[in-house]
């Protein structure tokens, strides 16, 4: 805790990034010291319990159970802070690439809002719109020329969210004594999280409890996404269906023993991998739509969401998409005790979209 004279003659630089997932919150809280984020306190607790339901299921709480559940979080995890930043869920989101044709700065927006029409199925006056155009890669068009990019339209990358949407989570967190300087959706929390700076093309597989998510990312820009309505949850269903056993027992069973089980778990395996063999054929799907349609290879694939951490998961990643497999490192981005170096490699998927948040929020006070 920091000393009452501290806290008089030094900024407050504590902050936190916050993560409400579909089946659990995460929170962590970093500051800034000598130019590096160090990591204070981190966080998660399940909103299974809190909507009547097991440990692991994805469940929409009301507005007062999850403002109980955040203040629960933060309670426990003995934060110091309510500046925050906070990521929304992708489903909360729609998130869409078009092409426009050149036009004036002045007149990018107009022409941006106009396209996106098209793609938004509410009028724009009911949602929160935004943008980013992407860089276009030089194109030389010959050595007498001086260098120039072709002009054959600009790439923009389009968000939307609700604003009832938006504005339940302001009331959620303005309930749970947080103060937000912003809302971004996850993904841009993950990418900041987990990719590092560089022109190589990697994709983001985030395992949550209700869906799994992919992120296209070259040059450390968003270029594809989409959403395989199948998550850890599915796994946990199945398994308990087909074995004849609680929910309760068949997320142990599949969190203790995974894929490594051993031959007297055979049907456990199975049972997985039938699960994960959908996953990986949709992901890959996608992987190859993006190849074929920009003529590139995707180098690496990082693994994010609680559930990647599914033991032999990485093994069979591995086999299907054939190309590097890794975890994602979000505390590698952060400070922290030596000693705790396996459990926050552990722990890293998990909590990659909190610290996204959380190092954005930071970014902000310098």
């Amino acid at each position: 805790m920091a000393s009452f004279f501290s806290s008089l003659f030094k900024k407050e630089t504590s902050v936190l990034g916050v993560d409400i997932g579909s089946s659990a919150i995460k929170v962590v809280q970093i500051k800034k010291k000598r130019g590096r984020a160090v990591l204070e306190t981190y966080g998660e607790l399940a909103l299974g319990p809190y909507g009547g339901v097991e440990v692991g299921r994805a469940i929409s709480v009301p507005a007062d159970k999850l403002i109980e559940a955040i203040k629960d979080l933060l309670r426990e995890a003995k934060t110091t802070t309510v500046s925050c930043g906070t990521a929304l869920p992708l489903s909360s989101s729609l998130i869409t690439f078009i092409t426009v044709p050149p036009v004036p700065e002045k007149q990018m927006r107009d022409v941006i809002t106009l396209e996106a029409r098209k793609y938004i199925p509410v009028p724009l006056s009911e949602v929160f719109l935004d943008y980013s155009v992407i860089p276009k890669e030089e194109t030389y068009v010959g050595e007498d020329e001086s260098s120039q990019t072709e002009k054959k339209g600009e790439d923009v990358l389009v968000v939307a969210i609700h604003n009832e949407y938006l504005s339940e989570y302001q009331s959620v967190m303005a309930g749970s004594g947080l103060q937000p300087t912003f809302y971004e959706i996850e993904i841009f929390s993950s990418i900041r999280a987990v990719v590092d700076s560089g022109v190589s093309t990697v994709m983001i597989v985030d395992m949550g409890a209700r869906s799994t998510k992919l992120y296209i990312v070259e040059r450390g820009i968003l270029r594809a996404s989409h959403i395989i309505n199948k998550g850890s949850q599915d796994i946990t269903l199945a398994l308990s269906k087909a074995m004849s056993i609680s929910v309760t027992e068949a997320e142990t069973l599949k969190r203790t023993k995974g894929l490594k089980g051993g031959p007297e778990y055979k049907e456990l395996s199975e049972i997985i991998t039938v699960n994960l063999d959908y996953i990986f054929y949709e992901s890959n799907s996608a992987l190859l739509n993006y190849q074929k349609r920009y003529s590139k290879n995707v180098s690496t694939v990082i693994l994010t969401g609680g559930g990647v951490l599914l033991k032999g998961f990485t093994d069979i990643a591995k086999i299907s998409f054939q190309t590097d497999v890794v975890y994602a490192d979000p505390f590698g981005k952060l400070e922290t005790p030596a000693f705790l170096v396996e459990e926050f490699a552990q722990a890293g998927p998990e909590f990659a979209v909190a610290i996204g948040a959380a190092l954005r929020r930071l970014s902000e006070l310098e």
